[in-house]
């Protein structure tokens, strides 16, 4: 008998539908299986997880040689998502399940040998495919329902095992859909839970931080150990802008396609911050493996990405930055095809100023020799640093800042001059590709970045003593701008260009 079931597949960060067709001829003498379609060897292993699964449910495997043909056929077909779905048309194809109760539902989900059913990734995607396919049910696991049940419109159907999913189709065992308020969701858990007001000191580097939110602008702290650079970076979340519903659903369903979400967290609500080890590889930070899943730069998308011992990072590693930094996407290229991920992040580095972390210290002395510092500082390309616009020395507190109480701004009010200036650049950009002031074209500099004539004299100065390059001009420009938008100023005064110099003079010390 032949029956029919559908489930979905994930191809980058959009899902798409898959038909399982199950032909059981019961023509042979002896019980076989094939599974044809380009399924992987996760995809040919369900057969026997399958047919343990149903026989531990209680259920007639079919007799004979069995085919399932998993359409569209040009498509490759990867993980365990399949084993429900298929195992759901081999019960239907022996008349165990009505085949009218199959039409109108979309299956997936991960079976155990004794008919459990496992969390599988792409939850989410899928059933907002199921939506506008026009599915009206979707059965998944029952670790994943709630993150299917954000979706509005669909009916999300959470089972434990394959005899619930089996009951269920055929009536016998009423499932009542989970369904998330997704808007009451977002908004009740959208709370930052860390504060730049817990920080002692470092007024200047918060100060940066508050630019850099901003203006969307990269920023690079160099100081010696223990000064605060992590503690600053893991705030800088809680000063940007809170995302939007919309912002919300595309970073979960990439955390949902790379397995992150968790069973109590359906829908992603606060920022990303991620801070992967220097030892991480290229395709871990940018994704890939033979089927492309989301690296670390997808996973902090509309995030923060913090590289922590910047230097240590391989070269190799680093130089991938370099398309995402630039298009906020990454392209993966395979044998079998290419898929595009979002990487719309916020990059924020840190390092020491040499090998061992005290050059410029007047608290301890650096044992580097010049050769260690310039290879140190060497392995930073240049490429890759104009793409950061803001460089910042992090100096050790004081004794009494350390032994005092923490007074500075909390992050709620600093936000609220971070989205007024990123307002006054959404209306200035309205026309534009551009949406920050980083990204602002050369054309756009000089439009939006006029200079009246004592900041060309400051500029002048600052570029001939401090021996300051092409590419710093033009990002003084950018973070001027920046500060201005936060002061709320039409027009780049002499004070703007004076504290956004003071983001560059690393410049002739450092490279």
């Amino acid at each position: 008998m032949l029956a029919k079931t559908f489930s979905g597949a994930v191809h980058g960060v959009e899902a798409l539908s898959v038909e399982i067709e199950i032909n059981a001829s019961g023509v042979g003498e002896q019980t076989s299986v094939a599974i044809v379609g380009l399924p992987d060897a996760a995809v040919r292993e369900s057969r026997e997880r399958v047919r343990s699964a149903m026989g531990a449910s209680g259920y007639l495997h079919p007799l004979g040689h069995t085919t399932v043909n998993l359409a569209p056929a040009d498509i490759k077909k990867e993980g365990a998502a399949f084993d429900l779905p298929i195992a759901i048309g081999m019960i239907a194809a022996t008349n165990q399940i009505e085949p009218e109760a199959l039409a109108d539902k979309l299956i997936i989900g991960e079976l155990a040998l004794d008919g459990s059913i496992r969390p599988t990734r792409g939850a989410l995607p899928v059933a907002i495919h199921a939506k506008n396919i026009g599915k009206n049910r979707i059965i998944v696991p029952k670790t994943n329902a709630a993150e299917a049940g954000i979706v509005d419109g669909i009916e999300v159907i959470g089972v434990n095992n394959l005899k619930e999913a089996v009951d269920y189709l055929n009536g016998n065992l009423c499932i009542q859909p989970t369904s998330i308020n997704i808007n009451k969701y977002y908004h009740e858990k959208r709370t930052p839970s860390l504060d730049l007001a817990e920080i002692k000191g470092q007024n200047l580097v918060k100060r940066a931080m508050e630019v850099a939110a901003a203006g969307g602008h990269n920023i690079l702290m160099i100081g010696p150990p223990g000064t605060g650079k992590t503690l600053v970076a893991q705030r800088l979340p809680s000063i940007l802008p809170l995302m939007d519903l919309e912002e919300a659903l595309q970073t979960s369903k990439i955390h949902s396609i790379a397995g992150r979400l968790q069973a109590n967290q359906p829908l992603i609500v606060e920022r990303p911050f991620r801070s992967p080890h220097h030892t991480i590889s290229d395709a871990g930070l940018l994704g890939g493996q033979s089927n492309p899943h989301p690296g670390e730069v997808s996973l902090a998308h509309n995030g923060v990405i913090f590289l922590d011992e910047f230097p240590e990072f391989k070269r190799s590693v680093l130089e991938v930055l370099r398309q995402p930094l630039e298009s906020g996407e990454v392209t993966i290229s395979r044998a079998a095809g290419s898929v595009t991920f979002p990487a719309d992040f916020q990059l924020v580095a840190a390092m020491n100023p040499c090998p061992c972390g005290h050059y410029g210290s007047l608290q301890r002395e650096c044992r580097c020799t010049p050769p260690q510092i310039q290879r140190y500082r060497s392995k930073i390309s240049g490429p890759l640093l104009d793409r950061i616009d803001i460089h910042i020395e992090v100096l050790p507190i004081s004794e009494k800042e350390l032994m005092s109480k923490p007074d500075g701004e909390g992050s709620a009010t600093i936000r609220e001059r971070v989205v007024n200036a990123r307002k006054i650049q959404t209306d200035r950009f309205a026309r534009s590709k551009s949406n920050r002031n980083a990204a602002m074209n050369p054309k756009e500099l000089q439009e939006y970045c006029v200079l009246d004539e004592d900041s060309r004299k400051m500029l002048k100065i600052a570029i001939n003593e401090l021996d300051l390059s092409a590419r710093a001009y033009d990002r003084i420009l950018r973070v001027a701008r920046t500060i201005a938008d936060l002061e709320e100023n039409k027009a780049i005064a002499q004070q703007h260009i004076s504290e956004a110099i003071q983001y560059r003079s690393l410049d002739r010390q450092l490279w």
